[in-house]
């Protein structure tokens, strides 16, 4: 199991229009790449957004980031105080309840 990790810094107030976006646009691109298993969007109080994405392969997870940034960099720009950035690797642990 592999995640994609790409994490941004939002402008205050757009957390709302931010999840339509993703949920519209970035959903679909990400989860057609195959391999795909899951994905989330965390918003935390300083208005850092993360993207987790999960994989069957490390390739996957790289693909994701790849197509990710650039939809971020065509959608989400006006949104965001900066780029985004983006990490992925194999998850050395977990746990499902």
């Amino acid at each position: 199991m592999y995640a994609a990790i790409r994490q941004g810094k939002a402008k205050t107030g757009v957390a709302a229009e931010l999840a339509a976006r993703i949920k519209d646009g970035a959903i679909p691109i990400i989860s057609d790449v195959p391999g795909f298993m899951a994905y989330y969007v965390v918003y935390a109080g300083d208005d850092t957004v993360t993207a987790i994405s999960i994989f069957d392969s490390y390739q996957a997870a790289e693909e994701s980031n790849k197509r990710g940034l650039a939809w971020i960099e065509d959608n989400l720009a006006p949104l965001l105080a900066g780029p985004a950035s983006a990490v992925a690797g194999p998850v050395i642990v977990h746990t499902l309840a």
